[in-house]
């Protein structure tokens, strides 16, 4: 064609392998991600240069392929790397049981599949707006009235591809450079890497097993500063499954609104997966913080949804409009189809009806299944999760301990490796949430699936003794 251009742009590496200082992974084993890059530092004067050639015979030319200090700074998710390396471990035939990621293992409701099926049949495939459509934002304002006591506008809702992306902008909006980001740990993985890609600086608040790992709000006024500006909490709690009571969210209202600056962003995708008689609080619906609150929430946890990738932020309208204008330059609206089968999915009934209600039991009965047979061990410590679907469990009294063919065990990130290896159990060490002495294990997976995995977690451990006596 006349008006065409031939670009060949495509450049192979000059004998250069990639992958040349990465592990072997060989059957049963997992390579958890570097925690050294964060001590990087990259200048005009020390920069990495690559020799590639141009695939069509062009000379030799210098790139360079140092990356920016921002991404250097930022560690992995440990979640998604174990996750990947036990799927590629499974996918090679190793008989791996997965227990790492936070996924529910039930099929997306059939009523929320049909309608997304319903809008790709019906055409509805273009761009929506980018906030999300008013259908959808007027669903969720009627859901968070009807569900949370709180009253919004949908100009006051900003729709995401996924709650993940609903927090980084909310932290992106919010956050300066030198600003702090307070974090009670155990934490999600992703909340301190955040505030990094922020450049803010993540203040990490701990808690207790003994207390439920729960806040002490004497701390948190203790560690508040000039420079605090976003508190964020996440009630049910991933990894611990802890859930806030609102006499407590209520003492912790009272110490943010002593300070002017500090901004709450609540994070509650796990609302309604709730084991009564615990119930969920919404932070922005107690005295005076719906002005200071961030809400958080989505599709992916309550209904199955994880794939659809959809979740929204509701918060004063000068704070959603910033993320909105942030969204608008980095990857515009939602999914149409997902936006279809969001509102079939709040069209379902008070926190999700009798399709949610359904697997919640089933979560319950799989809870109650590991704390009895984990509560048989004299050696471990636990909380009893009141929500969400993981629990963080204490294995410190093993730390130091010798295990034949494999070596010392020295920390969590070990143990969950010793699992792997001896037990083919995939879990996420505790260091990777902000405490070191426990493990994740998370229970989207069917009774059967657990049963096997605690079978071959306490055949492991029968063959380490604790290092402390108890």
């Amino acid at each position: 064609m006349a008006n065409s251009l031939h670009t060949s742009t495509s450049f192979i590496p000059n004998r250069v392998n990639y992958r040349q200082n990465l592990p072997a992974l060989k059957p049963g084993s997992v390579s958890f991600p570097s925690q050294h890059h964060r001590n990087l530092s990259l200048d005009k004067c020390n920069r990495t240069v690559q020799i590639v050639k141009a695939c069509s015979g062009y000379n030799e030319m210098e790139v360079d392929i140092s990356l920016s200090l921002r991404v250097n700074a930022v560690k992995p998710s440990k979640t998604v790397a174990i996750t990947d390396q036990a799927t590629a471990l499974a996918q090679a035939g190793v008989p791996v049981i997965r227990l790492a990621a936070g996924e529910p293992d039930f099929d997306t409701p059939s009523v929320i599949a049909e309608a997304g099926i319903n809008a790709i049949r019906e055409g509805y495939t273009r761009y929506t707006p980018n906030a999300g459509t008013m259908e959808l934002r007027s669903a969720i304002c009627h859901k968070l009235k009807d569900e949370n006591g709180l009253a919004y506008t949908p100009d006051q809702i900003l729709v995401s591809n996924g709650a993940k992306q609903s927090i980084l902008q909310a932290v992106l909006a919010v956050c300066s450079p030198g600003d702090e980001v307070i974090i009670p740990a155990p934490f999600w993985v992703s909340y301190p890497e955040m505030a990094r890609l922020a450049d803010a600086t993540p203040v990490i608040l701990p808690t207790l097993i003994s207390e439920n790992f729960l806040l002490d709000p004497k701390l948190l006024e203790s560690k508040l500063t000039e420079k605090s500006r976003l508190m964020i909490l996440c009630s049910p709690s991933n990894p611990t499954g802890s859930v806030y009571p609102k006499e407590l969210l209520e003492q912790i209202a009272k110490i943010v609104a002593k300070h002017p600056r500090l901004l709450v962003l609540s994070d509650e995708i796990y609302e309604h997966i709730i084991y009564s008689p615990a119930t969920h609080t919404s932070f922005a619906s107690l005295p005076g913080m719906w002005e200071r609150t961030l809400t958080v929430n989505g599709f992916s946890k309550a209904f199955a949804m994880t794939g659809w990738r959809l979740g929204y932020l509701a918060g004063p309208k000068h704070f959603v409009a910033a993320c909105n204008k942030i969204q608008s330059q980095f990857t515009s609206g939602a999914s149409s189809i997902s936006q279809k089968a969001a509102v079939a999915a709040l069209g379902l009934g008070y926190a999700g009806g009798e399709a949610v209600s359904t697997m919640v039991k089933a979560f319950r009965e799989r809870r109650d299944f590991l704390v009895k047979s984990f509560g048989e061990l004299e050696d471990v410590k636990m909380s009893e999760p009141k929500g969400a679907f993981y629990l963080f469990i204490d294995f410190s009294t093993y730390y130091g301990s010798e295990a034949e063919g494999f070596g010392k065990i020295e920390n969590s990130e070990s143990l969950c490796r010793y699992f792997l290896d001896k037990a083919q159990v995939a879990l996420v060490p505790g260091d990777a949430f902000g405490d070191d002495t426990c493990i994740r294990i998370s229970y989207a997976a069917s009774l059967t699936t657990l049963q096997a995995a605690v079978e071959r977690i306490k055949k492991a451990l029968v063959l380490l003794r604790p290092a402390v006596p108890v």
